[in-house]
């Protein structure tokens, strides 16, 4: 409302006759009319006439008897409107007025609390607070001189009395809030103002007095319900350690003198003024540190974060300031403090971090000697504890004591070594550790995976270099699960080596590293941490002016680490139970699966054998798996720590992580190609092909040298596998002779080694395909175009004439295809010289220097197809499946050197056909993929053998299988006979194709096909029935025609004339069968 009467003179006219009334009758009706005439002045004219206002209203308050709640109510109410608006310029005025409200909530001539309403409390502590706020410039300081002291004792203990006895939330932040007025806490800007020095020492021997009360009630508040609300704690919270950090400030302490000084003021009073002198700042001290200690217990679990901030606050408060005074609970403090830096709150964690490093800067800890020791002791007595509390603890508790020791570390940094020099906390500290870090071991899942095919251990090295490898491997602990107890641990092992005597610390946990096998893990994990720590890797440094370890010293510790953990005895650890050694075919045991045999032409599911019982070794097999993913880890941090100059230790660490990248396990070939990014990009390596470009002189010198000592060096071919997987063309002329060496080394033990090195010889042929492309297909296309002038259905008209040149050219061709179908592939260099008439040959029917030297790349493949011949008959299931698809890349490589090629396929095909019709399921499904590869490379080769050998066998599985499929219910297409029937189908129809087959030879595909279309046959198999015919459309389409119509006549041909016979097809009705559906498709294709 706008003020209407802006002068004395008139607002005196509008109120007196209001204020007269006031005085004679004290109603509310008259209370609220004074209050509404006064909204109606202006704030001037209402300070003019302030003590007239206020004295009806005084009056009322003062008047003998009894009244009404609402009365006084409505008095305290319009008095508080009335201070609101004006200032209070008298001592004398502002002590009477603080007594009168003071005395609302006390029962006449007595010091008992009145029972009054909640409103009546509630205006009361409001008028209070405003009271304070209107006392003019220096006027508040005279209400805080000696002969206050009762008054004010009188109104602080009404104000903690409604903070902790009343329930209702509003009266209790009401009263907490008037509480900080009183004290001179509140928050208002330039109220009060600045004290100097001397009137902070006066107010400080004042509120001595009241310190008792007070911290013990809100001790009370602080540690009550947690229901009550975070506010409460909060507003009490603050109160209290503003008040004890004013009271016990060490700089006021220091300006007490020894005697106290005189105030004119009554016995009475004088007895509760307090001295501050030592003997009372020790006594209050210790009583002090019960309280604080019971406060951190209770507000440390707090489950409001607001509050937890508000004990950082307070911690940081009183170390600040009441360094000295307070030293006995300096523990109690720091401990609260460091407890909450890995606080589930990101706002407590951030304060408590910049607490910390605002005490690193200013000293505030290791400047002060005191402070330094007690942390040093609490350091010592955790450090005794702290195997009990990690073997007792739940994972909470153990967070908990792991953030305190963080905290710890991180406040004491240099001085932890104090610590660290006694042998009994020392190896307090590390045993500890190495029982919290015990792996749980028992998962089978461990052992069991592994790399049957090892392709997907080529890491693209775009995508790896751009996201560096810092995830370290996901790993299961005996005593706790939580995730943040292990982060936590991984921080106080990196602080260790960053603050610590890293030659010390390296030492004793290699000394446990080798004391037993049951350390060996943990020990490796805390060394691994101490060297990233010891290099800054992540470490949050409080302590500027710390020396790191230097560069140098710390390469010599990485050494001697590094020469521990690849060591023969450290390094190959058994981690699997070798097929090769066992003397039988483990995938023989498994499966009792029969293939294509040529009596039965069927496919019998059995079931899978289990072994007889699990291995004893075990827990022995995973302990040793997580031991070399440890060590593989710690290798790549290694080089994280030293960058750059981790280069010189190369030579020494890229064989053996190389090694480990091709292991069998999963794990640890997960844990080794990450370990190889890690190196790449810790060392300056643009990728992993780089990497292994760049440093392949050593490593091939390395391969070679241990191939002539294989039973000593039994997993070498892995390393060139890794190398091969991994790299470019660039690499191929480096590792040509190792390659030459492989070879001769399979030769020699191709009964022992063979499986490791089939691997090294799919790895290479793989690179072989993917580094040299057949880009030009120029023979493939050769074959295409006279094949498409062979097929009368493909021809199309010519448009120009044939010369005799190119009749002649056909003829030869025709000659040499013919031979070559036949089988005459050994003599088919002579009978193609003799018919274009050379002018010259030598006794071996070659031309001199005729051909240019084959490429390395066709030497090689041709040289490891040799070797395939010769394994494809090995009894190991394994080796002959990796060995088929090492044929497959072979035939790939070679597609573009026929003369080479097709020698060779002659040799390969009845060991291929052996495959084909009398081996395991697994082995048919490979032998067809290198058939459907060798039919579209060498297709007139292959016509006549494989209508003879091959294509009998084949439509006679189908045949035989078509009954079972068509009965069997959804779960048979998990079955490896479903998958050999659907391999065997999608690849006939381009089979067919290419080899251009006969009639009769379609005719036998094309029945053993038909039953496919049966719609009661699962859908894929339909869909590669229907894929077949759609080929022989190409090759034959009338035929298939035909074949399709009689199987079912969609409509009745009708002649053109009658003299012309009616067509009867077998099937012409309009009655559907099983074969409908697809039959239409098909037809609707044809045309």
């Amino acid at each position: 409302m706008m003020a209407v009467f802006d002068t004395p003179e008139e607002a005196f006219g509008v109120l007196r006759p209001v204020c007269v009334q006031l005085t004679k009758t004290q109603t509310v009706e008259n209370v609220e009319h004074l209050q509404t005439r006064l909204q109606a002045v202006s704030d001037t004219a209402l300070q003019e006439l302030q003590q007239y206002i206020l004295f009806p209203l005084r009056f009322t308050l003062k008047a003998p008897g009894p009244k009404r709640e609402c009365l006084i109510q409505s008095v305290v109410e319009c008095l508080t409107f009335v201070l609101s608006s004006t200032c209070v310029k008298e001592q004398e005025l502002l002590q009477e007025l603080f007594s009168e409200l003071s005395a609302c909530l006390y029962l006449p001539n007595s010091q008992k609390p009145a029972a009054v309403s909640e409103e009546l409390k509630l205006a009361v502590i409001q008028g209070l607070s405003t009271l304070m706020h209107s006392a003019y410039g220096d006027i508040i300081l005279t209400f805080y001189e000696p002969s206050m002291l009762p008054r004010l004792g009188f109104a602080v203990s009404l104000l903690l009395g409604l903070a902790e006895k009343e329930k209702s939330k509003q009266i209790k932040i009401a009263a907490l809030k008037c509480l900080q007025v009183l004290l001179l806490q509140c928050d208002c800007p330039d109220h009060p103002r600045s004290l100097d020095e001397l009137e902070q020492k006066q107010l400080g021997d004042l509120f001595a007095s009241f310190l008792p009360g007070i911290s013990t009630a809100l001790t009370r508040v602080i540690t009550g319900d947690f229901k009550q609300g975070h506010s409460i704690v909060l507003s009490s919270l603050k109160i209290f350690y503003r008040t004890v950090s004013f009271i016990m400030d060490d700089e006021q302490l220091q300006g007490i003198s020894k005697v106290q000084a005189k105030h004119v003021v009554e016995h009475r009073v004088a007895d509760l003024m307090v001295h501050r002198e030592a003997d009372w700042v020790k006594n209050t001290g210790d009583k002090l540190t019960i309280l604080i200690k019971k406060i951190i217990e209770c507000v440390s679990v707090h489950p409001h974060w607001k509050v937890r901030l508000g004990l950082v606050e307070l911690v940081e408060d009183l170390l600040v300031k009441c360094s000295q005074s307070l030293v006995e609970s300096a523990g109690s403090l720091l401990k609260a403090l460091v407890g909450l830096v890995n606080d589930e709150s990101p706002e407590v964690q951030t304060q408590c971090n910049k607490v910390l490093k605002h005490f690193a800067d200013q000293k505030v800890v290791v400047g002060n000697k005191a402070f330094a020791d007690i942390l040093s002791e609490s350091l010592h007595s955790l450090s005794t504890s702290l195997p009990r509390l990690m073997n007792s603890q739940d994972d909470q508790g153990k967070f908990s004591t792991l953030s305190l020791l963080l905290g710890y570390l991180k406040l004491l940094g240099p001085k932890i070594n104090f610590v660290l020099n006694s042998v009994a906390h020392l190896q307090r500290l590390s045993k500890a550790l190495i029982q919290v870090l015990e792996l749980d071991v028992a998962d089978i899942k461990i052992v069991e995976e592994r790399h049957w095919n090892s392709d997907d251990l080529n890491t693209s090295p775009k995508t790896s270099a751009a996201q560096p490898w810092k995830h370290i491997q996901r790993r299961y602990f005996r005593f706790f699960t939580d995730e943040r107890v292990f982060l936590l641990l991984r921080q106080v092992c990196q602080l260790l080596g960053y603050y610590g005597n890293l030659y010390l610390l390296v030492d004793h946990f290699m000394e446990l590293y080798h004391e037993s096998v049951v350390y060996r893990k943990q020990a490796a994990m805390i060394l691994n941490e101490l060297v990233a720590g010891a290099a800054g890797l992540e470490v949050e440094d409080l302590h500027e002016k710390h020396i790191k370890t230097s560069p140098e010293e710390l390469r010599e510790i990485v050494t001697s680490i590094l020469e521990e953990y690849t060591s023969q005895e450290n390094w190959y650890l058994v981690t699997r139970i070798e097929a090769e050694e066992m003397g039988d075919d483990p995938m023989r045991k498994q499966s009792d699966l029969q293939a294509i045999t040529s009596d039965g032409h069927t496919c019998q599911l059995t079931s899978f054998l289990a072994f007889s019982k699990p291995s004893p070794t075990i827990c022995s097999m995973n302990s040793n798996i997580w031991q070399i993913c440890i060590q593989l880890e710690g290798i790549g941090q290694f080089a994280y720590a030293l960058g750059k100059d981790f280069r010189l230790l190369l030579m020494s660490a890229l064989y053996p992580v190389l090694e480990k990248a091709g292991d069998q396990t999963l794990l640890i070939s997960q844990v080794a190609t990450g370990t190889m990014m890690d190196i790449c990009h810790a060392c300056g390596y643009d990728s992993l092909q780089h990497l292994i470009n760049q440093n392949s002189d050593y490593l091939v010198n390395g391969i070679s040298l241990n191939l002539r000592h294989l039973a000593l060096h039994p997993h070498t071919p892995k390393v060139l596998e890794v190398m091969l997987r991994n790299s470019d063309a660039n690499l191929l002329p480096l590792v040509v002779d190792v390659v030459q060496d492989v070879l001769a080394t399979l030769d020699q033990f191709y009964d022992k080694r063979a499986a490791s090195f089939v691997s090294v010889l799919h790895a290479l042929l793989a690179a072989l395909a993917q580094w040299f492309p057949d880009t030009g297909n120029v023979g493939q296309l050769q074959e295409r175009s006279l094949g498409e002038e062979r097929s009368p259905l493909h021809q199309k008209p010519a448009t120009v004439e044939n010369t005799a040149e190119d009749i002649e050219r056909f003829l030869l061709n025709y000659l040499k295809e013919k031979d070559v179908a036949a089988g005459n592939v050994l003599d088919f260099d002579n009978e193609e010289e003799e018919l274009s008439v050379p002018p010259k040959v030598e006794e071996n029917g070659l031309h001199p220097d005729a051909e240019p030297p084959l490429p390395v790349h066709i030497q090689i493949a041709m040289d490891v197809m040799e070797r395939c011949i010769h394994l494809l008959s090995d009894k190991n299931l394994q080796i002959r499946l990796k060995v088929l698809d090492v044929l497959d890349l072979c035939v790939a490589v070679l597609q573009s050197h026929k003369n080479q090629l097709l020698p060779l396929a002659h040799r390969v095909w009845p060991s291929l056909v052996h495959r084909l019709t009398h081996d395991d399921p697994l082995a048919v499904l490979r032998a067809f993929k290198v058939l459907r590869t060798l039919g579209g490379e060498c297709g007139d080769f292959l016509r006549s053998r494989f209508c003879k050998d091959v294509l009998p066998k084949l439509a006679g599985s189908l045949l035989s299988q078509a009954p079972v499929s068509a009965r069997a219910g959804s779960v048979y297409s998990h079955t490896l006979a479903f998958k050999l029937q659907l391999a065997v189908l999608q690849g006939l129809g381009p089979l067919c194709e290419r080899l251009d087959l006969g009639e009769g030879d379609l005719n036998k595909v094309a029945d053993a096909c038909l039953i496919y279309l049966s719609t009661k046959q699962p859908v894929k198999l339909q869909e590669a029935a229907r894929s077949v015919f759609l080929h022989l459309m190409k090759v034959d389409p009338d035929s298939t025609w035909l074949l399709l119509n009689e199987l079912y006549c969609p409509v009745q041909f009708t002649p053109p004339h009658p003299s012309l016979h009616p067509v009867h097809l077998r099937e012409t009705s309009r009655q559907q069968n099983p074969y409908t559906a697809n039959v239409l498709y098909l037809l609707k294709e044809l045309q």
